[in-house]
């Protein structure tokens, strides 16, 4: 489409330094894109501000939960056009140290296939910079919904702190004896405590080999959605309020909210919920 003096639209939202969104709601004059596919620009717009590490996938997936009739080039046009396609996750510091003399045990995840919850839980610990110092997270997470189960937040990282994730686990999910549980081999997670706790609740300890973070695939995913979509976003005062917001990033966001590709772009919540009743209607039938 053509404009006066034969400037197209990118050359003039490029001249100006504005997004071609922009351009249609205040500056283009007569000229005007439809109102239905100025509404839908909006809601891609909302999407990928909401969640700036959504692709295009996501952000369609995301639409067409909405009621939108949209497809994935169209998405990736507006995102390009807009600047809003997702951005670069940056690497984190590494938390484990594995140089002690505690066991360390053989890892059972590796060759599993995963038909339900409670089957494998995977562990973790990462950090969060404050304005003055640093504290630490540690999570248990289901790695068939990848759902988060268990987590705990401190100022250090000794062993209290995957303890404090680890029993939260267990007090809300109550999992059957067989349960494989599988960490990295630091030395939080080969105590004694740690793996007598265990042990006592019938769970199978599983550890990755040394320096084979991708052993633990599932939770270093974790880590990094954590950071790009919650931590990099705020600037956190004091422990209350990373608590806080990591609460509400846990439970109202990501369990509840965040889309998976894996899980058929459903939240972890909601996919437990369908497993569950497809298994219940098949055990009617």
């Amino acid at each position: 489409m053509k404009a006066n003096r034969g400037l197209t639209i990118g050359r003039m939202v490029e001249l100006g330094g504005v997004s071609r969104a922009s351009f249609y709601r205040y500056g283009g004059g007569c000229v005007a894109l439809p109102n239905r596919d100025m509404d839908l620009r909006d809601a891609t717009q909302r999407v990928a501000l909401e969640w700036p590490s959504y692709g295009r996938p996501r952000i369609t997936a995301e639409l067409r939960r909405q009621g939108w009739v949209v497809n994935p080039k169209r998405v990736y046009r507006w995102m390009r056009e807009d600047n809003l396609l997702c951005v670069r996750k940056r690497k984190f510091m590494v938390t484990t140290d594995s140089n002690h003399d505690r066991r360390v045990y053989p890892n059972l995840a590796g060759e599993m296939v995963l038909t339900g919850i409670d089957q494998l839980w995977v562990a973790d610990i990462t950090y969060i910079r404050l304005a003055s110092e640093f504290v630490y997270l540690a999570v248990a997470i289901d790695a068939f919904s990848r759902r988060v189960i268990g987590w705990a937040l401190d100022v250090t990282v000794e062993d209290d702190l995957p303890l404090a994730a680890l029993r939260m686990a267990l007090e809300r999910r109550r999992p059957a004896p067989g349960l494989v549980h599988h960490s990295d081999r630091g030395s939080q997670y080969a105590s004694g405590d740690y793996t007598d706790l265990l042990k006592a609740h019938g769970c199978q300890i599983s550890m990755s080999h040394k320096a084979s973070p991708w052993e633990n695939a599932g939770c270093e995913s974790w880590m990094k959605t954590l950071k790009a979509e919650e931590v990099y976003r705020q600037e956190y005062r004091d422990l209350a309020e990373v608590r806080t917001s990591i609460a509400q990033f846990i439970d109202d966001v990501y369990n509840q909210k965040r889309l998976h590709s894996a899980l058929g772009y459903r939240p972890p919540v909601e996919f437990e919920q369908v497993v569950a009743s497809s298994r219940q209607l098949e055990a009617r039938a």
